[in-house]
């Protein structure tokens, strides 16, 4: 045997930090087509090896080279594993129907227990700003499909309107680049989906444009192919109203316990109202916890992308269809483990829930459509250090039919810090709708707040809650500016103290460049659609009708 033959040198086998380096810089079929092309000239230079050795190393050198390409392709089965988790994650929103965003565990609420909310927030991140871009279910819900501020929408401005084909949503998006879509209960709701080319679907109907309809997130798990990613919206009717009457007292919750919003009459009839309310969240949070508990049983969850959130605020006064924080600020938990760097962290930067549908997309590897005005929240995923986001911008149209002519209550408000700004364009209109159930589509007085318990005390009640009334009620200035360092119930408005005069002005500046710079037909002077869009809700006033454009 040759001396070159007794010093044969067998080629290494690649370790971690060949990897390493093999892997910077590439991602998903660059990546695997590096790997190919490393396989193929593996197999060609062991072959012309093996015949420049004597027959004694053939043996040995074939075993290695085998050895080399087995762990060549183990280590693909694992970046391939890798690339699925980062770049075709399964996507489980779970959204709930009016909760503000105070009333969760990891909130700080101390009766309402929702340990799946609360699972999220402790494995992922914790949003402590979060807002709704409109505090009405088909503005909001509109918003996070298309990614866009509800005054680019058009119909979709409103709610029982509907949702014109020409706008690009995240689900269908993800169906064209293989996701299996599904929703389970209230999706995009309520309204009418009416395509340009005529075809027709809305929100009673299996068709929708969160995805087909299933039962239950377990039935779509189980008709789900094993090789596809999912997107699933998993939506609930809970917590809006009507509310089964002392449910929330009779599940054992102790309504001495119940923290009142400041802006509400701080008496046993209020705090039962809000127990039931809570009832209704922690049984939303029960249908959250059951799909986590199926992902986590067929190992998916570390590879799913979870949200937990609410569409608008509680169903009281002052709160659902107003601009103040009970009306749009949301709970919001968001859970990915291979993505989410340091969890269990809270972010108090300002996001909107119209970015989770550029963030769904581009966690999925897709294109951003340029019409999807929202941001991504993958920076604050992957950077603990992302820069603070400092403000967030709210709107109302058309919340329900409750002015004569289908006119609605329209505003814009920014919120920052230390302050809340509203912008009330038609500050001549009941705010709540008009006290006159004729001019109301349900025939309900102050018809934008939801009958309950806590409303008809107000009511009837007037002479003896005069401050409650007039914060749910009365008619409200063109202008409100709320310090929220003095005032964080929001129930003070300074507009008009000369002392905040320079504050006004800069917030009004601000919220008038950023509605103008994204399009706003308000804020531009142009005509304004939204009063004169139909109406495709409930009518139990036969009589009320929409006026036609002149």
């Amino acid at each position: 045997m040759s001396k070159e033959e007794n010093n044969f040198d067998p080629p290494c086998l690649p370790d971690t930090a060949f990897f390493e380096w093999f892997c910077q810089d590439i991602q998903g079929a660059a990546l695997f087509q590096r790997t190919r092309n490393l396989i193929d000239r593996i197999v060609s230079q062991s072959f012309l090896y093996m015949l420049s050795r004597s027959k004694s190393n053939i043996m040995r050198t074939f075993i290695l080279c085998v050895c080399l390409l087995l762990s060549v392709s183990a280590s693909l089965d694992m970046l391939q594993a890798q690339d699925k988790q980062q770049n075709h994650p399964n996507i489980l929103f779970c959204i709930s129907d009016d909760q503000s965003w105070l009333h969760a565990g990891a909130m700080g609420d101390p009766v309402v227990q929702t340990p799946a909310f609360d699972r999220i927030a402790r494995e992922g991140i914790l949003f402590t700003q979060a807002y709704c871009d409109a505090p009405s279910c088909g503005p909001s819900r509109s918003a996070i499909l298309t990614g866009q501020h509800i005054w680019r929408l058009e119909d979709a401005g409103n709610i029982h309107s509907r949702l014109p084909e020409k706008f690009p949503i995240y689900t269908e998006l993800l169906e064209k680049a293989g996701y299996m879509l599904g929703s389970y209960s209230k999706a995009w709701s309520p309204g009418q989906f009416k395509t340009d080319t005529g075809w027709v679907h809305n929100s009673r109907t299996s068709l929708n444009p969160a995805g087909p309809r299933f039962d239950s997130f377990q039935q779509f798990y189980q008709q789900k192919p094993s090789d596809k990613p999912f997107c699933f919206w998993l939506g609930s009717s809970d917590a809006h109203r009507p509310y089964e009457l002392n449910s929330g007292k009779e599940s054992g919750m102790d309504p001495s316990k119940v923290l009142v919003p400041p802006h509400l009459p701080d008496n046993q009839l209020v705090r039962n109202d809000i127990l039931d309310y809570y009832f209704e969240i922690e049984r939303f949070d029960s249908k959250v916890a059951e799909a986590i508990a199926i992902l986590e049983a067929s190992g998916e969850l570390d590879n799913t992308l979870i949200v937990v959130t609410s569409d608008n605020g509680m169903p009281f006064p002052r709160a659902k269809a107003t601009l103040y924080d009970y009306g749009t600020r949301m709970p919001l938990a968001i859970r990915w483990p291979s993505q989410i760097k340091r969890p269990g962290r809270t972010y108090a930067g300002f996001v909107h829930l119209s970015d989770l549908a550029s963030t769904f997309l581009e966690a999925s590897g897709q294109q951003i459509p340029q019409q999807m005005t929202a941001r991504s929240m993958m920076d604050i995923f992957r950077d603990p250090s992302a820069p603070i986001r400092e403000a967030a911008f709210t709107a109302m149209e058309r919340h329900d039919g409750c002015r004569e002519g289908g006119k609605g209550y329209p505003c814009r408000a920014i919120r920052t810090k230390d302050f809340l700004y509203i912008l009330n364009y038609a500050p001549d209109r009941w705010p709540a709708g008009n006290p006159d159930a004729a001019y109301c589509a349900r025939a309900i007085p102050f018809g934008e707040v939801d009958p309950c318990p806590t409303k008809t005390q107000l009511l009837e009640g007037k002479e003896g809650l005069p401050w409650f009334y007039h914060l749910a009620f009365d008619k409200r200035p063109g202008e409100e500016l709320y310090d929220l360092r003095v005032d964080p119930a929001q129930v003070h408005n300074v507009a008009a103290i000369p002392e905040y005069g320079s504050q006004l002005a800069k917030l009004r500046n601000q919220l008038s460049e950023y509605t103008a710079d994204s399009g706003d037909p308000r804020a531009l002077g142009k005509e304004a659609p939204w009063d004169y869009y139909p109406y495709f809700g409930y009518r139990k006033n036969k009589d009320w009708t929409v006026d036609k454009k002149k």
